[in-house]
């Protein structure tokens, strides 16, 4: 058992017994983690965080070789990005961050571009004002850096590249080209800004991303087709995008 310090997203949390917690971290130099902290419930002076949902923190910790659940020792709060928390939106947004990344990424497979992904994603969030935008340059570059993403580059069926009408396939995960759309007729028509804007995100910068003009109409499209494609490959809604969806209908 080896003693090991980095820097960790809060991921979630629960209770376990009276007195303890176990957090999911997702952190620098070892991926997702999942951490015991004992007596914080009832001694939370023994730490200096309270590990709220997408805080940043150094931990210290006992990492076990024949556990996935490994002993948190010390939580230092680095950033609580407490300018989010102000907003419920953007609240929001950030557990959907924290979500996709723990359901999506395996325990302790390391991915610092997929870290500070994260900490760029939270910190536009704290000051920008336009929180759905930055939900989902993040969501398509998570999907393109976890290896996890839809299939925009060519036809998904034949790898032809696709320079005229192509359809989105939900079970096959990506284009097809008109020779192979036959291969899904539940696929549907997308349009070529979507396809542009999803492969201009994957290949530049958040700044730059942040930067690109993006009409409501392909918005719509893309969270449309990005929402379904999460919902059939990981078998499930997120619990964070069902309440981003009763938000938008509210407003």
């Amino acid at each position: 058992m080896s003693i090991d310090r980095t820097q960790a997203l809060v991921l979630s949390k629960r209770d376990i017994r009276e007195t303890s917690i176990i957090v999911d971290f997702y952190s620098k130099e070892f991926g997702k983690l999942s951490g015991l902290l004992k007596g914080i419930r009832s001694e939370p002076e023994k730490f200096a965080s309270n590990l709220e949902p997408f805080s940043l923190n150094e931990i210290i910790f006992y990492r076990k070789t024949h556990s996935s659940l490994h002993l948190v020792s010390q939580a230092d709060k680095l950033d609580n990005f407490t300018q989010i928390r102000s907003s419920i939106e953007k609240t929001t947004q950030a557990g959907f961050m924290m979500e996709l990344i723990n359901s999506i990424m395996q325990a302790e497979d390391k991915n610092e571009e997929i870290f500070n992904l994260a900490i760029v994603s939270l910190k536009e969030l704290e000051t920008n004002y336009n929180p759905a935008r930055i939900a989902t340059i993040f969501k398509i570059k998570m999907l393109n850096l976890s290896g996890f993403k839809p299939h925009f580059d060519s036809c998904v069926s034949c790898g032809d590249i696709i320079s005229g009408q192509a359809r989105f396939s939900l079970s096959l995960g990506g284009l097809l080209c008109p020779r192979c759309m036959q291969k899904d007729p539940g696929s549907r028509s997308i349009f070529r800004g979507t396809i542009a804007t999803v492969l201009h995100i994957e290949r530049n910068s958040f700044a730059a991303s942040l930067n690109l003009g993006m009409n409501p109409q392909i918005k719509k499209e893309l969270d449309i087709i990005l929402n379904a494609f999460l919902n059939f490959h990981l078998g499930k809604e997120l619990k964070s995008q069902r309440l981003l969806n009763k938000l938008e209908v509210a407003v």
